[in-house]
């Protein structure tokens, strides 16, 4: 399909004119951050036309509409990656060159868009981008927050959360759409009203905010087609309320400012047990309501009969969070379009898809039933109609099996279980790597599967090659294209596997790995400016960048760095390929043992960093608020890719796939995404140990195992773990890292003693990565490895993962966008 040709002289018009009526300003006198903002407006001018031209032809063939609904879409920076989809990036370079601004300067001048938090929002920008480029129409539909969930500082080796003001200069990518504003209502109480021989369900003495959106561009590749991104943000209804104020009550005045402002403050992370609770449920609520309230209204535009909404409509839930889409489908359809319950929950089930990213069951929300129903009194009465119906289906089935049905209820013990909800509401149920789905299918959700096999399947998650290679790693992709001597591979990453062919050519080994070592020197750089520490290039890039928690075992990965400093001080001319070690990571703000583990990292970093004895072998670093613009240097430089949470707890992980895609060798245990991407490049290219998932399982069934064994029997676990209370890396403080401690060697409470296995597996850890060590001697064989891994990549682009999608759950329609 043909795009429109780059008009250089209009670009560089078009640049002068944002600045002119943007800032009054000149070239000559603008700031990088003016000029950036420029720069974007005259992208946005090219993305429009595509944007208004794409609405029309889904409009023109009445396409069906998936609306994707997720509390997060972590996007990263927009400027580069819409002028890598627009095929335009190379033109807009050299037109800016010629204006004297460098492209990626200004690129650094973009914060991230501070919309989520880790791999679940950015699979659902990975999603947005695919559909976008198969010419699928898709509404991804979240909050528009306004400080993100926080800024990573990392201030005396402690993690310090400051706001993310990602928004303080405006955003030039997002166009306000206040005509499409829709009243969401909390709270109050639910009247009843006897009208033409039927019940009408009132609410009333609520409080509400008015929901208003903002839509953000998702640019296909080369293709015209430009879908949206449509993040809500919450206004007073109105704005002060004079009265109140007249009469004295001040705080009443400011009242319905404060409820708006608060709903779209922050994000709160997703798995972890926080205070406010109810602004959580808010948000789920506030952004849901507003984006059903919009899709019924949209269909019936052109629709007539409210009945055969889902023959044009999909929503799905990405995990437990949008839940509530289900009961407020179902209070619209019953409330407003007057349907019998029967009709209504035919169209709902119809229409709701639902995606489980967890297997952990405290990570499956569940909400005190006294504070749901208060704040949503009347979708509550519909989720208890849909638990009554529920459970007697499950009785009707299982007669007699009260267990069961306790085991299934949506509403039990005080709480409504939130991810039996979405499963009772919707017609697919899927997990995101095959291991996570055959768990959930035997183990957490068991009984939903013996009762409706047919709503289960697999979706494996992915990620585009287009942001991960071709933006992130312009050196590979270039090489890439010119081995396969096609860019195709960019929008068909099959061909990748072209590449086997020159795994063990020479020439092609020695092109790799230089590539590689240019990638590594632009990391270091980056290091140095922002760390102060300098590392060494030709060293082992070892590398785990992900959200911090006690399963993904960052602490695991610490401890054997202490223990590996150990045999060094003993032995400073022992054999070993230079390593550097590298975190990043985010704690969630209430998450205490997580941040002491960023401690424990950065003081392990002080200690080893400044240690001449060990003649630089080894180097520490955590990369400071780890996100979308810093990982892309992360992955295009990491020789070793760290995978390696307690088999069994990850649902797939993406971190994986991109580390894969850029070349980087998986050290992992066999959990998640890790069993295929081990399955494609074949076991012995990639480091794999542990405990597997049935071994997990079945210790978990029978109380654990005793790790005080381990260190008793283990002098260098022994040593290492008394390191972390005798003073080593606290500077004689031995109760700093006691908690951590503890958490490895005694249960407290409902833990058990190393929940996650970190002792169980820290020998088999540490004999893998030795072997990493001594395979990395071996130039010829890395460098093999290396270029297998990427070949083998194919299977993981998020284009592989939508078209499953599509063909199995959403049944969209494809669409060509001509201009």
């Amino acid at each position: 399909m043909e795009m429109k040709k780059f008009d250089k002289q209009e670009f560089r018009y078009s640049v002068a004119y944002a600045l002119k009526n943007q800032f009054r300003k000149t070239l000559e006198d603008a700031t990088s951050q003016e000029i950036y903002q420029a720069v974007a407006h005259a992208v946005k001018n090219m993305i429009v036309d595509q944007w208004i031209a794409s609405r029309r032809e889904f409009e023109k063939k009445d396409a069906k509409t998936l609306y994707y609904l997720s509390m997060e879409f972590l996007m990263g920076r927009a400027l580069g990656n819409n002028l890598i989809n627009l095929t335009a990036y190379q033109d807009v370079k050299e037109a800016l060159e010629e204006m004297g601004l460098d492209l990626n300067y200004l690129e650094d001048q973009e914060p991230d868009a501070a919309l989520g938090n880790g791999g679940l929002g950015r699979l659902a920008a990975c999603f947005l981008d695919s559909l976008a480029t198969l010419g699928y129409e898709v509404y991804g539909c979240g909050i528009r927050y306004h400080y993100g969930m926080f800024k990573q500082k990392i201030e005396n080796g402690f993690q310090v959360e400051v706001p993310d003001e990602w928004l303080k200069d405006g955003n030039p990518f997002e166009v306000r759409r206040s005509e499409y504003s829709k009243e969401v209502k909390f709270g109050g109480y639910v009247r009843v009203i006897r009208e033409d021989g039927k019940d009408r369900y009132v609410q009333e003495g609520y409080q509400s905010v008015m929901a208003v959106p903002y839509d953000l561009p998702i640019v296909g590749y080369g293709n015209n087609v430009v879908n949206t991104l449509r993040i809500w943000d919450a206004q007073p209804i109105n704005t002060f309320n004079l009265d109140s104020f007249d009469k004295g009550d001040y705080q009443k005045a400011v009242e319905q400012e404060n409820l708006a402002k608060n709903i779209c403050e922050v994000l709160y992370p997703n798995d972890n047990h926080y205070a406010g609770k109810e602004l959580r449920l808010k948000q789920q609520y506030f952004f849901i309501s507003a984006s059903v309230q919009r899709a019924v209204e949209r269909y019936k535009q052109n629709h007539s009969d409210i009945r055969k909404f889902y023959e044009k409509n999909v929503f799905q839930l990405n995990d437990t969070h949008p839940t509530v889409a289900v009961p407020e489908l179902m209070r619209i359809l019953l409330d407003e379009e007057g349907l019998t319950w029967e009709e209504a929950w035919d169209v709902t089930t119809k229409t709701c898809a639902y995606t489980n990213h967890t297997i952990m069951a405290e990570a499956l929300e569940k909400w005190p039933i006294d504070l749901f129903s208060n704040l949503l009194p009347r979708i509550y009465q519909i989720v208890e109609e849909i638990n009554r119906r529920f459970t007697e289906q499950i009785r009707r089935m299982y007669p007699g099996d009260e267990d069961r049905v306790s085991k299934m209820a949506i509403l039990y013990n005080g709480k409504v279980r939130m991810a039996y909800l979405a499963i009772a509401g919707s017609f697919s149920v899927n997990g995101v790597a095959r291991l996570h789905t055959e768990i959930l299918e035997k183990q957490e959700l068991r009984y939903f599967y013996e009762m409706m096999p047919q709503k289960f399947n697999n979706k494996t998650n992915g990620i585009t090659q287009r942001r991960f290679l071709l933006h992130g790693n312009p050196l590979l992709a270039a090489w890439v294209t010119k081995k396969l001597g096609t860019k195709d591979w960019v929008t068909d990453l099959s061909l990748i596997e072209g590449l086997k062919k020159f795994a063990e050519d020479k020439t092609a080994q020695k092109e790799f790995m230089e590539i590689k070592y240019q990638n590594k020197v632009r990391l270091a750089k980056y290091i140095k400016e922002h760390n102060g520490i300098e590392v060494d290039p030709n060293s082992i890039f070892d590398v785990q960048v992900k959200r911090l928690h006690e399963y993904k075992r960052q602490l695991m990965n610490i401890l054997h760095v202490m223990y590996l400093y150990n045999q060094l001080k003993e032995n400073p001319d022992m054999e070993m390929a230079p390593r550097t070690f590298i975190f990043g990571a985010k704690a969630a703000a209430g998450y205490r043992r997580a941040k002491l583990t960023i401690k424990l990292i950065n003081a392990v970093a002080d200690v080893v960093n400044n240690d001449p004895d060990i003649k630089g072998k080894m180097k520490v670093v955590f990369i400071e608020d780890y996100r979308v613009s810093n990982a892309e240097l992360i992955f295009a430089a990491a020789d070793i890719s760290e995978q390696i949470s307690t088999a069994s707890k990850e649902a797939s992980g993406t971190g994986n796939m991109k580390f894969m895609l850029n070349g980087a060798i998986t050290i992992g245990t066999m959990d998640g995404a890790n069993v295929e991407i081990v399955e494609e490049v074949g076991e012995e290219y990639a480091f794999i140990f542990g405990l597997s998932a049935d071994e997990v399982i079945n210790f978990e069934k029978n109380g654990g195992y005793r790790p005080i064994d381990m260190y008793n029997s283990d002098p260098d676990i022994h040593k290492v773990l008394d390191q972390l209370t005798n003073g080593t890396y606290s500077n004689g403080d031995h109760n700093l890292f006691k908690e951590i401690y503890d958490s490895l060697l005694h249960a407290s409470g409902m833990d058990k003693a190393d929940m996650y296995f970190i002792l169980k597996d820290f020998r088999a850890y540490a004999e893998a990565e030795k072997k990493i060590g001594e395979a990395y001697m071996n130039k010829s064989w890395w460098a093999k490895a290396a270029i297998l891994n990427v070949a083998c990549s194919g299977k993981f682009s998020s284009d592989r993962t939508i078209r499953e999608y599509v063909e199995d759950i959403w049944h969209l329609d494809r669409v060509d966008v001509k201009l």
